[in-house]
């Protein structure tokens, strides 16, 4: 099968911005016999194609507020994807933003969120508020590396986008929470917690667990049992996940493909401006729809 690899710098088309409120609902959804929360946003007209999104580490549906638009990146997104004829839903992992109820986020595990996507893939299927038959995943950092599971294992997605994902667990981690918070997390029984101190100054509890998806999960292997259409984004800037990671996506993959680039951070410079942001946004719409059945 022939790969479509590019490389671009702010050469995408910018999406057009909403310039009203589409319509959203907040729903729940169930995942190993507990609840999850989501944002479910529609276009107008007849049932759309729609994208799930997948948040990153402790992070949530809404997070990382824009200062310019005081708008979440994917708030921002998903208004982004509903002017342009897609519908979304973007969810809290179970422990994350609202999903707490029964499950707090040092039960946290990637496999845990694997199953909370899987179980919003399946509501999506079968919701008649969207077209089910036409499924598109973006997942952010920790969501990629989701993404990079449930794309494979789900077996019948239109197209993937991997957004700075997370492919080597321990170099992310290791230099988000310390090697030295690394290796005491994998000494730690898988149901026992230790405090893990984040750069930003937060404290986050984890469990054993945890620990143990780092050193067994593959997001390398997952994306490799995926045959789809796979966009993959590389920030030449960012510390957090590493450039050449994007590269290793698109090697392990066998498909129809694309490689994009910018000078950007970990969170598309968002601090700064939000041009870096809807140029990746706007390459994604177009690599989805290029890739339309």
């Amino acid at each position: 099968m022939r790969k479509i690899i590019s490389i671009s710098l702010f050469s995408a088309t910018l999406p057009a911005l909403a310039a009203a409120q589409h319509a959203q609902e907040i729903i729940t959804l169930q995942s190993e016999g507990q609840d999850f929360v989501g944002t479910l946003m529609l276009p107008s007209g007849d049932p759309a194609p729609v994208v799930l999104l997948l948040h990153g580490f402790t992070g949530s549906r809404d997070e990382l507020t824009i200062p310019s638009t005081e708008q979440g990146v994917f708030v921002h997104t998903a208004n982004s994807l509903a002017t342009n004829g897609y519908a979304s839903l973007r969810i809290d992992f179970r422990g994350s933003g609202e999903s707490t109820s029964d499950f707090t986020y040092e039960a946290t595990t990637f496999e845990g969120q694997v199953a909370d996507a899987m179980a919003a893939v399946a509501h999506l299927k079968a919701s008649n508020k969207v077209n089910g038959d036409d499924i598109h995943v973006i997942g952010w950092s920790q969501g990629g590396l989701v993404a990079s599971a449930v794309a494979g294992r789900s077996g019948n997605l239109d197209a993937v986008a991997l957004w700075q994902a997370v492919g080597d667990a321990d170099a992310s981690y290791g230099g988000l929470l310390s090697t030295e918070t690394l290796d005491a997390g994998k000494a730690t029984a898988p149901d026992q917690t230790i405090t893990a101190k984040l750069p930003w100054g937060a404290e986050v509890m984890l469990n054993g667990a945890f620990f143990d998806g780092i050193e067994a999960f593959d997001p390398m292997a997952e994306i490799t049992a995926y045959s789809g259409p796979l966009f993959v984004s590389q920030g030449m800037a960012d510390t957090t996940v590493l450039p050449e990671i994007a590269a290793a996506f698109i090697a392990a993959h066998e498909g129809p493909e694309q490689l994009w680039s910018a000078e950007m951070d970990h969170v598309f410079n968002v601090f700064a401006e939000t041009e870096t942001l809807d140029s990746l946004i706007g390459a994604t719409l177009a690599f989805f729809k290029e890739n339309e059945d």
